[in-house]
C-alpha cells in the first residue's frame, strides 16, 4: 500500500523525540475520551444525563470526552466508572527495550498480608 503524504509527514515528525512523546500522550488522552463516551452511549445517557448522575456540569463531561483534555484525575475516572458500571484499570508497561532495565517480577494479583498461617 502506498503511503499518503500525511503518513510520510507523520513518519518524519515522529523522528523528533519531543514530538513523538507529545503524540503518544495525545493518543492516551484520546483513548480515555473515547472510552468514556462509548460507555456513556452504551448506557443510553446523554452528556447532560451523566452530568446529573455525577453532580457536575455537562461542560465537564464534554471536557472529559475531549481528546485534547489531559486533566483526568483518578478520582474522577473512578466516579465516572462507578456510575457507568465499569471499573478503572491502569497498566504500567515498560517503555521499551532498554538494556538492563525491566520488570523484576511478573505481575501477580494483589493479596492481603493478613493470611492465616497453618500451625505445624
Amino acid at each position: 500500500m502506498k503511503k499518503s503524504n500525511f503518513d510520510k509527514y507523520l513518519e518524519d515528525q515522529l523522528k523528533d523525540p519531543s514530538f513523538a512523546e507529545r503524540f503518544k500522550s495525545a493518543g492516551e488522552a484520546w483513548d480515555v475520551a473515547l472510552q468514556i463516551a462509548a460507555l456513556r452511549q452504551q448506557a443510553g445517557l446523554s452528556q447532560k444525563d451523566l452530568a446529573k448522575l455525577l453532580k457536575t456540569s455537562q461542560q465537564q463531561i464534554s471536557r472529559l470526552e475531549s481528546p485534547g483534555y489531559e486533566g483526568h484525575s483518578l478520582s474522577t475516572l473512578r466516579r465516572v466508572a462507578e456510575v457507568l458500571h465499569a471499573r478503572v484499570r491502569i497498566v504500567f508497561e515498560p517503555a521499551g527495550n532498554k538494556a538492563g532495565l525491566g520488570v523484576a517480577e511478573p505481575s501477580t494479583p494483589y493479596q492481603s498480608k493478613n493470611r492465616t498461617k497453618k500451625k505445624t
